[in-house]
């Protein structure tokens, strides 16, 4: 049976390790095939001609052949300038590209996720907070991968939130009203305000108090999905503010 054979596909690396003395394997987000697996042939040796190619938030385009789940890279060439990513958005960048592995299967198609990705890199570049920037790609990372948050309904009797109304919100199943938000429920019960809640789902992360809201409801979200099993560049981030 023929392999694939694809030519100049736009992507990005999300992540490479080495492999065996002088290659590389790449996880690459492409557009019209999703994350896949490429073995970089001579990647690491000191003429190859990929060394200071293949690196995270350069746009390229890839060409690449084979079958099963590891392909051979063929080619690589630079599709624009690399966004240069400073500060608390290094460390950003590096969590999609964990959460891309993550939550999204080898050789599963999701262009528009492909395209927000690279928006939300330069959105990155030119934030004053990276915060909104990270929730807007998680809601829809959790929608492409088939667990989509319902912002604006309750979970059981299906009515609009309402503001002044406090409501517990469930992975599987969404927000469901309660009767008081308890003064002596624990620090991560996911108790939150309609009014929290429908700010949310409307993309609005001007108040504070609905940026922490939203950080811990997606955290809570995420690893859900994810098992016991955490996000690495999470741990590196409380690393380095202790």
């Amino acid at each position: 049976m023929t392999g694939a054979l694809v030519n100049l596909e736009p992507a990005y690396v999300l992540h490479s390790r080495g492999y065996r003395e002088t290659s590389q394997i790449i996880e690459a987000f492409t557009h019209r095939h999703g994350r896949t697996g490429l073995v970089a042939r001579g990647a690491r040796r000191p003429k190859s001609a990929y060394r200071g190619l293949l690196n995270p938030f350069q746009p390229l385009r890839l060409s690449w052949s084979g079958r099963g789940e590891l392909l051979t890279l063929r080619d690589a060439e630079m599709a624009g300038m690399a966004v240069p990513l400073r500060g608390d958005a290094v460390l950003a960048g590096f969590y999609l590209n964990e959460l891309l592995i993550r939550f999204m299967h080898r050789n599963d198609p999701h262009p528009d996720l492909f395209i927000l990705y690279a928006h939300t890199l330069d959105d990155l570049d030119s934030a004053a907070d990276v915060e909104p920037v990270l929730r807007r790609f998680e809601i829809s990372l959790l929608a492409e991968a088939g667990y989509a948050l319902n912002f604006s309904k309750e979970a059981i009797r299906n009515r609009p939130l309402v503001p002044e109304s406090f409501y517990e919100f469930h992975p599987e199943q969404g927000a469901v009203e309660v009767s008081m938000a308890q003064p002596d429920a624990p620090l991560d019960a996911l108790l939150f305000s309609g009014a929290e809640l429908l700010a949310i789902g409307r993309d609005d992360f001007s108040d504070s108090g609905v940026r922490r809201a939203a950080r811990r409801l997606l955290r809570h979200v995420i690893n859900t999905h994810l098992g016991e099993r955490g996000l690495r560049t999470r741990k590196v981030a409380a690393a380095m503010k202790r």
